[in-house]
């Protein structure tokens, strides 16, 4: 029993708070959220500053404030006056999150927060005997002020590391820092009024890049718009100041900036510059050799083949034509490139204006688009098969500049064909093209769509510009029934290819229907050719009512529920529905993440999937048992799939992002994928080697 005594006294000893080691202070619950002081030592040592945290853990759905709010709320107010031998206790703050709640724009932490907090005693190496009263705001539909008192005693003696240690130090890691250790830089602050525009590179591709901006006295602003350019390592953010007067000016103040690109961040102090116009002018300036570019490279695409064809019918029909001829048809298939991508722009600015979903190729989600379509190439198909003509007066003919190379207004079609077949397909450059366009201003749009036509059309503009060209080809004849024959049964497959697409929006029994009535067209065209003259018009009368009952079997029909996109079900790798808040789960748990947002229209998703996605190295690395391959499939209308995009600065299609214990925020990928782009990626987001993804990096 005397032996016992002591023992119990040894153990009360080793197991009560504050004899010989601090431990961390007690949680003290206050409503939904609760806190504690911890410490990264257990004794003061000899440290002239010693390293604490404030730790809260908020209830669901609640969240708290970083320093600077924004419209509404308050920072951490932190009142030590109760401690003993404490000269000073400075606090820092993790890099925030934006929320934005009826368009009141806040910053803060939800869940829970430690703020690393750095304590100079007054006389280093004695105990150290904090007292804290602190007044937090917490707020979920309704804002809340909570108190605490929290206490916390450090006794003398080793500074040896304490149980809060590793969590204090990641809690410093989030505090933003100057960039080098982020990979983070803001290379340019211009101001204009109330407008700001921060452009800012970094090391590795950014994926959401926001800016917080704390100016005295106080200026609100909304969440960014971004351009993304230099494969997402550059990025412009342009900020409009909400509620400001009518006299403000940004230009010339001083200001801090917090960048936050999802694990990285950086602080800087900036005075803006003078002359925003100036420097959007030559941003817009770069953005549009970079369309130029995108729309050159549209020619390369698959999408764009079946125009090929009639391109080429066209250059051979022109061979042996005088230079002007050759010269005016060229100039009128490129006019009809450029004004289809003016009205494009024009139905994208309306939408956007409306509050809906804009994207490049968007229209092929529906329907009736996709109908139209299928009549359009039809007819193309047929007339290349000499099923029909549509005669003009002669007059009206010589006006066009008719005969034997096509009128102008041919040829004007010719170039609006090429736009429309063109849009379900994207190109290296085009995204980043169309995402600058729309997140900017109608301006913006008009001028990236202009410069995306005259890229598509450079060919023609250099047949036009050197006509003598043509002089080079065979000059027409026999050969050429043969050759619009094959060109023809090209289209054909293109409208096959619709159909296909059309299955998925209204279902097969539907899409079928389309598919007779179509078959039935062409039937009337070439039983019309057989006719006499005085009733072919009823082959042509008929080819027409089948082509407007084309259009009624969608309505008649509806949106297939049963029209599961196929993109999922694929047996040869375990694809799952995508689901953007089981990204960070997974991502926690250790996995990979792959996600690929693909559409059945869109033929560089179909191009990525069969060169790259399924097949070989990368085919098996995605069917490993620690990767959730995710597929947005975007076939059909989707806010939530157009929200994922719009988050990322991109508006189109095909977009793939890796996610992983390395970049939790995710990995972008290139429009156009390669097997080496796609492994890297997926090492990277593991973690292999040491090497974080690039967003992850803090």
């Amino acid at each position: 029993m005397k032996r016992l005594v002591p023992l119990l006294f040894a153990i009360l000893a080793l197991t009560t708070p504050g004899t010989g080691r601090a431990e961390g202070g007690a949680w003290t619950k206050a409503g939904p959220v609760e806190a504690r002081l911890v410490s990264s030592v257990q004794g003061t040592g000899d440290l002239k500053t010693v390293p604490l945290g404030l730790e809260l853990r908020l209830e669901p759905e609640w969240k708290t404030y970083w320093r600077s709010p924004g419209d509404a709320g308050f920072a951490p107010r932190l009142d030590w006056a109760g401690s003993a031998n404490l000269a000073r206790a400075d606090i820092a703050y993790p890099a925030p999150q934006r929320f934005t709640v009826l368009g009141f724009e806040t910053a803060g932490y939800h869940d829970e927060v430690l703020f690393p907090i750095t304590a100079v005693p007054t006389e280093p190496g004695k105990p150290l005997d904090l007292s804290l009263n602190a007044e937090i705001l917490v707020c979920s539909t309704i804002c809340v002020p909570q108190a605490f008192k929290l206490d916390l005693s450090i006794p003398a003696g080793p500074a040896a590391p304490g149980p809060s240690a590793n969590d204090i130090a990641r809690a410093q890691s989030q505090v933003p820092g100057d960039g080098r250790a982020s990979g983070l830089s803001i290379t340019s602050v211009r101001a204009e009024g109330g407008a700001l525009e921060v452009e800012v590179t970094a090391r590795d591709p950014m994926v959401s890049p926001d800016l917080f901006v704390e100016t005295d006295p106080p200026v609100s602003f909304p969440a960014p718009k971004r351009t993304f350019s230099d494969d997402d390592r550059r990025v412009r953010l342009r900020l409009d100041a909400t509620d400001a007067p009518a006299d403000l000016n940004l230009a010339g103040r001083a200001m801090t900036l917090t960048l936050v690109d999802g694990d990285r961040s950086m602080e800087t102090a900036a005075t803006a510059a003078a002359g925003l116009s100036g420097a959007a002018s030559r941003g817009l300036a770069a953005m549009l050799s970079v369309a130029l570019l995108g729309g050159l490279i549209l020619n390369l695409m698959p999408c764009v083949l079946p125009v090929l064809s009639l391109k080429l019918l066209s250059i051979v029909q022109h061979g042996g034509r005088a230079p002007a001829a050759v010269r005016a048809g060229f100039l009128a298939s490129a006019a009809g490139i450029l004004v289809s991508f003016l009205a494009l722009a024009s139905a994208l600015v309306a939408v956007k204006a409306a509050g809906g979903a804009v994207g490049w190729g968007i229209q092929f989600q529906q329907p009736l688009f996709l109908v139209f379509m299928v009549v359009l190439v039809t007819l193309f198909a047929a007339n290349l098969w000499g099923l029909f003509e549509v005669p003009l007066p002669r007059a009206v003919a010589d006006r066009l500049g008719g005969g034997e190379g096509g009128s102008l207004g041919g040829q004007f079609a010719t170039g609006a064909f090429a736009t429309l077949l063109a849009t379900p397909c994207s190109a290296p450059f085009l995204g980043t093209a169309v995402g600058f366009a729309l997140a900017g201003g109608p301006a913006d749009v008009f001028a990236i769509f202009a410069a995306l036509g005259i890229g598509l059309a450079l060919p023609y503009l250099l047949v036009a510009a050197f006509p003598r060209v043509a002089r080079l080809l065979p000059r027409p004849g026999r050969w050429m029934v043969a050759l619009r024959r094959v060109l023809g049964a090209a289209l054909a497959l293109t409208a096959v290819w619709l159909l296909s697409v059309l299955v998925v929006q209204v279902g097969e029994v539907a899409a079928m229907a389309v598919a007779v009535l179509m078959g039935g067209l062409v039937a009337a065209l070439w039983l019309a050719r057989r006719l006499s003259p005085a009733t072919r018009w009823t082959g042509a009368a008929l080819a027409g009512l089948l082509a407007v009952v084309a259009f009624v079997i969608p309505a008649a029909f509806g949106p297939s529920a049963g029209a599961a996109p196929s993109a999922v079900t694929e047996a040869s790798t375990r694809w799952t529905p995508f689901a953007e808040s089981a990204i960070r789960d997974h991502v926690a748990a250790g996995k990979l993440v792959f996600v690929d947002v693909t559409a059945d229209w869109c033929i560089t998703c179909q191009a990525n999937k069969k060169l790259v996605l399924h097949r070989g190295e990368v085919a098996r690395r995605l069917e490993d048992a620690g990767l959730v391959a995710m597929r947005a499939d975007w076939t059909r209308p989707d806010d939530g799939i157009a929200r994922y995009l719009a988050s990322h600065g991109r508006y189109g299609i095909p977009f793939n992002m890796v996610y992983g214990p390395g970049a939790p925020e995710g990995i972008a990928l290139p429009e156009l994928l390669t097997e080496g782009a796609v492994l890297e990626a997926l090492d990277r987001a593991r973690g292999r080697d040491g090497l974080a993804g690039g967003p992850a990096r803090s």
